[in-house]
């Protein structure tokens, strides 16, 4: 049986039936799969019983790693999954559910605005791959936005202010939005900006696509609240309801998602409750920008 593809929206996300990602992923299937992420950017895998080694698998089926283990507070010893997984959950090294008040859970509250994984290092990530094996009573959706359609509808003087803009980006400002600011000194200094376009060429498709996340906290040459304003103004432009799809999990899903064309946001649950979430993360093409002037 091929590869089928159900789109679930007008802009974004499909489902994807007749694989079992347990077994080998063949040259032929990762061609398929890159194809249908080019085209909807957002692909949800249901009924994927997958162990650590499994889900490893399949995502270098389909390219190399990211290392995630530095974008994290949890320190080494903290570590509950190996170090090829961002642990995405609420849970601590003994699998128990962290405290409301756990600088690693309030830091991870910050998945909850708007963003884009790994944009704040020179090489932002390629896809993400999460899966699920405990979720919440209620809530913990994940939102997707698909950002060359909100680069389309840009009217033609915004898309000419935006064209060659640059921004910083840092996992320090995105938790700042939020009144974190509990960062050691090691952690400032591994977390310090990045640049990024503003405006993105995607490699498979050759559209146009804007580049936004929370962790943009300024444009380079412009006033820190002007650019903040103009940022802010972007992303609600970019997240109407009709360039989103929001995911109710089932354990066993396995959502892949394509960060150069997407933004994403957690929902909130029931702070009590187990969410067991796995992710890897595929390496992204290069920088979008020279970090020189950084």
């Amino acid at each position: 049986m091929s590869i089928q593809f159900r789109p679930l929206g007008t802009h974004i996300g499909a489902e994807v039936e007749g694989i079992d990602l347990r077994e080998p992923l063949s040259p032929a299937q990762a061609e398929e799969i890159h194809n249908g992420m080019d085209r909807y950017a957002v692909l949800v895998f249901h009924n994927q019983p997958l162990t650590n080694e499994q889900h490893l698998g399949f995502t270098k089926g389909l390219g190399p790693l990211e290392d995630t283990s530095r974008n994290t507070l949890r320190a080494a010893a903290d570590f509950r999954l190996p170090t090829t997984f961002a642990d995405v959950s609420n849970l601590d090294q003994n699998h128990q559910v962290f405290a409301r008040d756990d600088r690693r859970r309030l830091f991870a509250i910050g998945n909850r605005l708007w963003h884009s994984d790994s944009s704040f290092k020179v090489v932002p990530a390629k896809y993400s791959l999460l899966h699920a094996r405990a979720i919440p009573s209620k809530g913990g959706n994940t939102e997707f936005a698909y950002m060359p359609g909100a680069y389309d509808t840009l009217d033609a003087d915004t898309k000419v202010q935006v064209e060659d803009l640059i921004c910083e980006h840092s996992q320090i400002f995105s938790r700042q939005q939020l009144g974190f600011t509990d960062f050691t000194d090691e952690e400032r200094a591994r977390f310090k900006p990045v640049l990024q376009r503003l405006v993105r060429v995607h490699s498979g498709t050759g559209r146009k696509s804007l580049y936004l996340s929370s962790h943009a906290g300024s444009i380079v040459g412009w006033p820190v609240p002007e650019a903040r304003f103009f940022l802010r103004d972007l992303v609600e432009h970019a997240t109407q309801r009709e360039f989103v799809y929001s995911h109710k999990w089932r354990v066993g899903d396995l959502v892949m998602w394509d960060n150069r064309q997407t933004m994403h946001r957690a929902r909130p649950f029931p702070a009590h409750e187990p969410r067991d979430m796995r992710r890897t993360t595929l390496k992204g093409d290069g920088p979008t920008v020279a970090q020189a002037a950084a």
